[in-house]
């Protein structure tokens, strides 16, 4: 976002939009952790920058368009998890940013088990 005032510009990058989006997303209920994927763990290496793990953002001139990669809690209605997720970056970007977010865009890449399920799990299964 670049804004012209009488006194100098605003520029907020689209690593400060990536990393506010990131946080609200952790801080939803039902998400247990962003999905970071093979090409952009190869990116931040090869660069050398401190990409935000699991968010991709185009930021505009007025305007954000946010991808979001997450891991979900198992037993949570996913497609409601993803619809609050949705509203709480789209909130949090536009109340920080003043960025109109036009698509928050998320992809489920996995489901994550507490340990105690992952426990019980594993005794059903050798018990059957």
């Amino acid at each position: 976002m670049t804004e012209d005032l009488q006194t100098g510009n605003i520029r907020i990058s689209d690593d400060v939009v990536a990393t506010i989006a990131g946080l609200a997303a952790l801080e939803t209920p039902g998400i247990a952790a962003m999905s970071g994927g093979i090409s952009e763990g190869l990116a931040k290496r090869l660069s050398g920058k401190n990409a935000q793990k699991g968010v991709s953002v185009e930021v505009g001139q007025v305007e954000a368009a946010i991808d979001l990669r997450v891991i979900v809690q198992y037993g949570i209605p996913i497609h409601e998890v993803c619809r609050q997720l949705q509203d709480n970056v789209r909130e949090a970007v536009q109340n920080m940013t003043g960025l109109l977010v036009v698509e928050v865009n998320v992809k489920v890449e996995g489901v994550a088990f507490r340990e105690d399920e992952k426990e019980d799990a594993a005794q059903n299964h050798r018990v059957n």
